[in-house]
Order: C-alpha cells, then structure tokens, then sequence
C-alpha cells in the first residue's frame, strides 16, 4: 500500500512518519512545500524527512502524481480543507489531523468531497482508541453503565511553541478551545452514538499567556440532544518546565455511577537529580499506532474508518458555536447543516 504524508507542520507529523516507516506493508512518501514559511528554527522539509528516514519530494503535485493509496493530511488546520479535497480527487483514502476544519463549511465541503470521489475519510482523534477508553465504551455499549448523565473531562497540556502557527489565529482558526476541546468532544460523541451537540456555552481567557494573540484557557459547556451534558476544561495550563507535555482525563456520571478515565495513566513516576524535575515515564501501546493501523486496516479492507467526516463535522460544529458563544457572551445553539442526523459515521 502507499501512503502520502501531506505536510510536516502538524506536530504529530513526525510520530505517524517515523511509524509508517517501521512498517513492512506500506510504501511511504512525503512532502512538506510550506517549510519555509515557517520561522527560523522550525524543522521540515527534505532535511526532517530525512532525519525521519522517509523518501521525500518537493510539492504535493508530484506527491500525488505519485498515486498513493492513503494520504495523511498533518498541515495548519485552515490548509486541511484544499489538501483533503486534493487528495480525495486523486483517488486516495484521507486520514485528516484534527481538528477537520476551521469551519463547519469547510469540514461539511471536506465530507462531501471525500462522498463524491468514493473515498473514506477519516479524522485523528487516536485517544479513542486507548484501551481504557475502548473498555468504557464496550461495557457502555453492553448495557452496564445505564443512561450516560454527564460528562467531564480535562485536556490540558503546554502552548505548542514547536510550531508558532497553533498560536496563530489566522492558520489555527483559534488556540486552546480550537487545540483541546475537540479529542473529549470526539470521545462524548463516540460514547453517545453520535447524538448531536444542540447547545454550547464557553468562557476563555488570556491570563496564563498575554502576550499570545488567541486563547489560553477556556471551559467548553455542551449540551447534547438527549440531555447530556459534557464540561470540557481546554486549557494550555502546563507551564513550558512541566516534565509532561499534556494529558487527557474524563468522567462519566451515569446509571452505574462515576467512571473515572485516564488514557495516560500507566506510567512510573520519579525524580531526575539531573534535570532536577519530575520524571513520568509513560508505556502501554502508542495510541498513534493504534489508530493508523485503524486506518489502513479499513482502507486495505474497504472499510469506512472511524471516526469518520461526520464526527469530524459535529465536532467541529462545537468549536464553532464556543467561538460564536465568546462573542455573544451567552450560550448558543449549534448549527450545522446536518445537525440533527443521528449517526455515528
């Protein structure tokens, strides 16, 4: 199989390129045109592919040429929307970093476009598919947890400096309620069978980061059309010395009682005299992997993969009603075109 990678400037980028890589069943080319756009000092381009030890080219025009089976898209978030469609018109199945779009327009045009060329189209959200995380929803799913009440779930983390366009509105579309509200918002939809988001209430500041042009910190309020209610605390809150990028937690207040889940959890804990920090040593599989063989297992078997355009839509739909809500300074419905369609696709 042949996989496209589009774009070195998503951080994850370089984890799924060294991943593809170490695989025996898949061919993998790369191509990063936008690199010197980025400030100075920032990796991509020809010298981080080969530093990945992946074969690279110079634009996407040849990347395409080429006839890749697969395309994963990892470029700024307001760039998915032109390179989804491109690579869906050449005939490839898509795996789209999150968030899908910058706007429900975009995200429902991306859908469409995938619809239209034949193509599946999936989005990365790989903390779905986090063993604890795939046991919650099994036993959900088996009847053991009742009715779903409410959720809560926190994705904190540190500002992403490595790339100074997730602090660029512009090419972000926002900062840490576009950034870090979207992984719960996918895990709330995967729980609930893809009921839709009908109200969203937001509050979001600067205070951690001033000097930043978007948002810090923010708590996301979502109310679902069955009644659920999903709080979504998320903030760039680690500061840059934390030993531990970010993390992802949630809870689930149901029939049963309080489920607590923590996807990061497994880890051992200690102290580096050294560095004089605190050291988390994280194992347990590597959610990536889980996900990109999700991907490339329905594509080889001509599977849809999931989470498919339509999670990628009502969660994007969510980030756009928080921003409409910061605006208004009040709760909003949310809109989208295919709102009230119930599906988990």
């Amino acid at each position: 199989m042949k996989v496209a990678l589009m774009s070195f400037a998503h951080t994850h980028a370089s984890s799924y390129a060294r991943l593809l890589a170490a695989r025996t069943d898949v061919e993998v080319l790369t191509s990063d045109p936008d690199a010197g756009e980025r400030p100075a000092g920032e990796s991509g381009g020809a010298a981080l592919a080969a530093e990945l030890g992946v074969a690279y080219v110079d634009s996407y025009d040849e990347l395409l040429a080429w006839g890749p089976d697969a395309v994963v898209v990892c470029s700024e978030n307001v760039r998915h929307r032109a390179h989804v469609e491109a690579a869906a018109a050449a005939g490839a199945a898509v795996l789209c970093e999150k968030p899908l779009a910058t706007s429900v327009a975009d995200a429902e045009a991306m859908e469409a476009a995938c619809a239209a060329a034949g193509v599946p189209l999936m989005v990365a959200f790989p903390v779905r598919f986090s063993p604890v995380f795939v046991d919650l929803r099994e036993q959900h799913a088996a009847g053991a947890l009742g009715r779903i009440h409410a959720l809560s779930g926190t994705n904190n983390g540190q500002v992403p400096a490595a790339r100074a366009w997730f602090t660029d509105p512009a090419l972000a579309g926002g900062g840490a309620v576009t950034d870090h509200t979207v992984h719960l918002a996918d895990l709330a939809d995967a729980l609930l069978g893809g009921v839709p988001a009908v109200r969203v209430h937001a509050t979001a500041n600067r205070l951690l980061h001033p000097s930043l042009e978007v948002e810090t910190a923010g708590i996301v309020t979502v109310t679902y059309a069955d009644g659920t209610n999903l709080t979504i605390d998320c903030s760039w809150s680690r500061p840059a010395s934390h030993s531990v990028w970010g993390g992802l937690t949630m809870s689930v207040v149901s029939d049963a009682g309080l489920v607590d889940v923590d996807p990061f959890a497994p880890r051992v804990s200690g102290w580096s005299e050294t560095d004089a920090t605190e050291l988390w040593l994280g194992y347990g599989p590597n959610l990536d992997d889980l996900m990109l063989s999700a991907f490339l297992d329905a594509v080889r078997d001509g599977t849809r993969p999931q989470p498919g355009g339509r999670v990628g839509v009502r969660t994007t739909a969510i980030v756009e009603a928080a921003y409409r809500s910061l605006r208004e300074c009040r709760a909003v419905d949310v809109e989208t075109a295919g709102s009230m369609a119930v599906t988990a696709g």
